[in-house]
């Protein structure tokens, strides 16, 4: 078989491929729509507030200091988002990693205590 064959056999398989994801992807669509032509009740779609009905529009504003309280909690996410996959290499690297890890912390400890004094973690 010569490289004529090959590519003829590839391009018959190629071929099936492309068809078999076309009717793939048109059996979804022809599912989603079926499936979407029925409506829901409006009360099945409702957020579920243990049986309350809601008061505010779900795009609503929050008080501003859920913002500076969303910021403090994103940056401990961003700490064990980093001391995972460091936790993993710090022996390998040695000191270097655990004096990059103590400047990490101590840039984020510097943010809690701005945050601290500025009151976001009062609650009143």
């Amino acid at each position: 078989m010569g490289f004529e064959g090959i590519m003829l056999a590839m391009h018959g398989f190629v071929t099936a491929l492309l068809l078999l994801g076309s009717g793939l992807g048109l059996l979804g669509v022809v599912y989603l729509v079926a499936w979407s032509v029925r409506r829901a009740p409006a009360e099945s779609v409702e957020a579920f507030l243990s049986g309350n009905r809601s008061v505010e529009h779900a795009f609503s504003r929050f008080h501003v200091r859920w913002y500076a309280l969303t910021m403090l909690y994103l940056a401990f996410e961003m700490e064990m988002l980093f001391m995972y996959p460091w936790a993993l290499v710090v022996a390998d690297e040695g000191a270097s990693a655990v004096i990059e890890m103590f400047v990490f912390l101590a840039i984020l400890l510097a943010g809690v205590v701005y945050a601290w004094r500025e009151g976001v973690l009062r609650w009143v």
